[in-house]
């Protein structure tokens, strides 16, 4: 699986600038959110507002708060603790290179945990090879996310304008997530 421009996941974060990189790492972090308690929703729009403006300074201060808002909710089991590790690791500065790595671990986070909410086992390596373009295996939600992931970095390459679809893309990930839990949730 590769996105529609024939580059794969790891590629269109090498590619990205600083706008993109936020927006990727910000993307993953917001379909993520249902793994916490709580309605978190509006918890990261002061920081999508930052990477709307390119602003640095806005971005730290953003950041800072959304910290707090999610730190005062509780986190109940590991993947909760991932979801709140993502915001705990987001760069204040921003930096080609702080953007870059907190946008690759965040990636990989998103993926290793939507494919633990996947019905099948995900194999080991697999979310790895999902990231170098090779999906051969990958539950649907895992798949989902991927294309998700990449179309948010195909989006904003295309400049601020594009950061509306990588919210809509993070919305609808959220959703997709919510349900998926809530479905474990009652059966459980």
């Amino acid at each position: 699986m590769t996105s529609g421009t024939g580059r794969n996941l790891l590629e269109l974060i090498d590619g990205a600038d600083e706008r993109g990189l936020a927006a990727a790492g910000l993307a993953c972090l917001d379909r993520c959110l249902p793994l916490l308690a709580g309605d978190l929703g509006d918890a990261l729009r002061p920081v999508w507002a930052a990477v709307a403006r390119g602003d640095g300074e806005a971005w730290g201060e953003a950041v800072a708060k959304a910290r707090v808002a999610l730190d005062a909710e509780p986190a109940v089991g590991a993947a909760a603790e991932e979801v709140r590790a993502m915001l705990a690791h987001a760069p204040t500065d921003w930096t080609d290179e702080a953007l870059r790595g907190w946008a690759a671990v965040c990636s990989l986070t998103a993926l290793a945990l939507h494919g633990r909410y996947d019905a099948a086992e995900v194999p080991t390596g697999l979310v790895e090879r999902c990231r170098a373009g090779d999906a051969d295996g990958a539950g649907p939600l895992l798949a989902g996310e991927l294309r998700r992931q990449q179309a948010v970095l195909d989006s904003v390459a295309h400049g601020p304008t594009g950061l509306r679809r990588a919210r809509e893309l993070s919305v609808e990930g959220g959703r997709v997530l919510r349900a998926v839990v809530s479905r474990r949730a009652r059966t459980a």
